[in-house]
């Protein structure tokens, strides 16, 4: 239960390397993906987290092992956030920033197009923000991943 098939090195090794290289896949992604879950954006993150648990653990399946991992994830993931919350640049590059996708109740075809973003969704923000298409003054896809409608005076 307590033995360790790899050296305890090796496992705050690999849980960097995967922390970073889905760090990495998840920003390029799109802020889609982080923000709101569709069932199938559900379903990529478990996949993802099966995919990557022999990359974590190297076969090894110690208690030990395990949480020598966990530890490093979450050291990972505070560090991140640090960075980002001490760093305008570093929050920018990790967290994004929001894109303008509509103004004057028109929405930017191309730009709602490269973000993924469904008619449904932009039905769904107008309604969250009781605007009607015509009353929208600017429209955002912020970094979470929401939408943000704001309307005319």
């Amino acid at each position: 239960m307590f033995d360790m098939d790899l050296a305890w090195w090796e496992f705050i090794v690999r849980g960097a390397v995967v922390y970073l290289a889905l760090l990495a896949m998840v920003r390029i992604s799109g802020r889609r993906t982080v923000g709101q879950f569709t069932p199938f954006d559900l379903l990529v993150v478990m996949l993802l987290s099966e995919a990557v648990s022999n990359s974590l653990s190297g076969g090894d399946d110690s208690l030990s092992g395990g949480l020598i991992i966990a530890a490093t994830l979450i050291a990972l993931n505070t560090g991140v956030a640090m960075l980002s919350a001490y760093s305008k640049r570093a929050s920018v590059m990790l967290d994004g920033t929001a894109v303008l996708i509509g103004r004057d109740g028109q929405f930017f075809d191309k730009v709602v197009r490269r973000c993924r973003i469904t008619e449904e969704d932009l039905d769904q923000a107008l309604r969250s923000a009781d605007c009607k298409r015509e009353d929208m003054q600017c429209a955002f896809l912020e970094a979470d991943g929401e939408i943000t409608i704001q309307t005319k005076k």
